[in-house]
């Protein structure tokens, strides 16, 4: 990734000049003062009939920040990097349909209609918008983005994947996934088998192999409010989606990387040395492509961006702050 100073993108959206800091080796920008306190409200998204948190801070020009897929995920993950990048950017971060911490009714939430929802929330958006995805949601910015060209301005993918938990696993889609599906969503035995899938122990384990590189980052308060999240009326059914690839927005790794090839935006792609090492592969591939920018930080694993936001930022901010 190139260096640069990033003080035209400061004078251009009225922010302060950055400070650099060392990231990957190189020399990244970061504004340093006191973040502004987010504003944070409950948006209605009709067609899913499903009513969403959301929170924006930060003047110019936007940036939509888009917490990954996951049985623990919500906005708040996405709350540092909102924070940091809030000094120079108008920064928005919202749940997914399906997920967060609020209420949600039973759906059989698809690809589709993930995509819709992105479709009007960018909607919602000024012009011009930067879209920075987490995990799993980077799929469905790379799909958007192909197919709304104009949309967007700028792409950062942080630890993106394509390919939901089980069929990771697998190695691809079992027919035995949908009885999976079909048991967490029936009411009797349903909500059982997921709690026994959401555990404290569970979590705990996740989030030790695959997700945090520090054992020890998960517990206390950030543990309660993950365990929350889990919590939430019908939150079962997005997950039991999600975990078993009925949210994968692309079949293969070929139609992920040809999306991508077709992309004429600039896009970084951000991922943690410390990676599961399925997951580091598929990520690899993605930054060996021509039009990607890449940077690995020597740690991190799949919410590289959760426990290590300083970094993460600095990067994001020096690449946003490129000139077009």
């Amino acid at each position: 990734m190139e260096k640069d100073d990033g003080s035209q993108a400061a004078r251009d959206i009225g922010g302060t000049q950055p400070a650099a800091e060392q990231v990957g080796g190189e020399k990244v920008d970061v504004v340093k003062r006191v973040p502004p306190e987010p504003t944070a409200r409950v948006v209605r998204w009709q067609a899913g009939n499903v009513d969403l948190g959301i929170e924006e801070a930060g003047t110019g020009a936007s940036v939509l920040l888009l917490p990954a897929l996951s049985s623990i995920s919500s906005r708040g993950e996405m709350r540092p990097l909102l924070d940091l990048l809030a000094q120079r950017f108008r920064t928005t971060s919202v749940d997914w349909p399906g997920f967060g911490d609020r209420a949600k009714p039973q759906a059989d939430w698809t690809p589709t209609l993930l995509s819709s929802f992105l479709t009007w929330l960018l909607s919602q958006i000024p012009a011009p918008r930067a879209l920075v995805a987490a995990g799993h949601a980077a799929a469905y910015a790379v799909h958007h983005a192909c197919n709304d060209p104009g949309s967007i301005s700028r792409l950062v993918l942080i630890a993106p994947t394509w390919r939901g938990p089980l069929p990771t696993m697998m190695g691809g889609q079992r027919p035995w996934f949908a009885r999976i599906r079909a048991a967490i969503d029936n009411p009797i035995v349903g909500p059982l088998l997921y709690r026994l899938n959401v555990s404290r122990p569970v979590v705990g384990l996740m989030a030790r192999e695959h997700v945090y590189s520090d054992p020890e980052w998960l517990s206390g308060m950030r543990l309660s409010q993950k365990l929350a999240v889990t919590s939430a009326v019908g939150a079962r059914h997005a997950s039991a989606r999600f975990v078993t690839g009925a949210l994968d927005r692309f079949a293969n790794r070929e139609a992920f990387v040809d999306d991508i090839n077709r992309l004429t935006v600039p896009i970084l792609v951000i991922y943690g040395a410390e990676t599961p090492r399925k997951s580091l592969a598929e990520m690899e591939a993605l930054a060996a492509l021509p039009n990607v920018d890449s940077l690995v930080l020597p740690h991190g694993k799949l919410a590289l961006h959760e426990e290590f936001p300083a970094e993460v930022a600095a990067a994001v901010l020096a690449f946003l702050s490129k000139q077009a």
